[in-house]
């Protein structure tokens, strides 16, 4: 349904020819804000709904009181059997935050969603091996699982900026009667879409122009190109791009073909999907740029050794 309406106004309303840059990005434009939009409204308006039946508190005991790390790598592997892009999986990490889940637990979330993809696991299985493959699925899952084990320990919940998720008391009406439930989860839903809609505007427009005039061709000569360094390059060079893992994956594997190792390739593909800059454009709402900053450092670090692992072992 979000195709066809970005289809219908790229080249029919709009007239833009069919093909060109400028209707690439109005197209990728109008669809990613569609998507984005209603699953901030969904996805927040759910998580309400479900918290008028579950008490905050019991969320957040149940996702802290588990021991060496078992709630990281329950939302890590929730993570990665969940088929959302890296803007996709933020209204689900602000609803965790919201919920009062651990920082660090609903990050592991954050971290391993976009990562971890059906696709790109079938075709690295195909194309590589299943062994490859698992290993790249519990690469991914351990990384969420780590970064989001180090992000607890350092204790920034401060640094988040979202109404009611610092901590501190939180004011929690619950509705009694089913019809109340839907309206107050309604109004919630809408209230953090509103506060949300400038920042899914401005990054999925840098994406847009992103996808519809730089060729992506560049992006593949200019990773290719080094040895030592070709895996730092394929994570900066991902950032700008925004597409998720089952969008990228055919490409990035069918560079690999061409030379370019399999763990470049692989870096490149998890920058793009787990540190894209509209991610980052919308993640600045709820959060200060410190730990935003300390975030993209933490899932960065982990994407480079990742990638210099399956050079090595390729």
């Amino acid at each position: 349904m979000f195709q066809y309406i970005a289809d219908l106004i790229t080249y029919d309303l709009f007239e833009i020819a069919q093909g060109s840059p400028l209707a690439d990005s109005v197209n990728f434009f109008i669809y990613d804000v569609l998507k984005i939009s209603v699953l901030i409204f969904f996805i927040v308006s759910l998580i309400a709904f479900v918290r008028t039946y579950i008490p905050t508190n019991k969320i957040r005991d149940f996702m802290s009181g588990s021991h060496y790390g078992f709630g990281n790598v329950a939302a890590a592997t929730f993570g990665a059997v969940t088929p959302f892009c890296s803007c996709s999986s933020v209204p689900l990490f602000i609803g965790f935050i919201k919920a009062r889940v651990p920082l660090g637990i609903a990050f592991s979330f954050l971290i391993t969603s976009p990562l971890v993809n059906e696709v790109a696991f079938v075709i690295m299985g195909g194309l590589f091996g299943w062994k490859l493959a698992v290993l790249y699925a519990l690469s991914g899952i351990l990384l969420g699982v780590i970064a989001g084990i180090i992000l607890g320990m350092l204790k920034m919940e401060n640094s988040l900026i979202l109404e009611d998720a610092k901590g501190g008391k939180m004011y929690e009406y619950i509705p009694s009667k089913f019809v109340e439930k839907i309206k107050y989860s309604s109004k919630d839903g809408w209230k953090t879409f509103k506060k949300l809609l400038p920042y899914i505007v401005v990054g999925i427009g840098i994406g847009a122009v992103v996808y519809g005039y730089v060729p992506q061709e560049f992006f593949i000569n200019y990773v290719g190109k080094y040895s030592v360094f070709a895996v730092p390059v394929a994570v900066v060079v991902g950032v700008p791009i925004y597409a998720g893992c089952s969008t990228v994956a055919p490409l990035i594997f069918g560079i690999t073909a061409n030379g370019v190792p399999l763990g470049t390739s692989l870096a490149l593909m998890m920058s793009i999907a787990g540190l894209s800059l509209p991610e980052g454009v919308m993640l600045r709402r709820v959060m200060n740029m410190k730990l935003l900053a300390t975030f993209f450092g933490i899932v960065a670090v982990g994407i480079l050794l990742i990638g210099y692992l399956f050079n090595f072992l390729g």
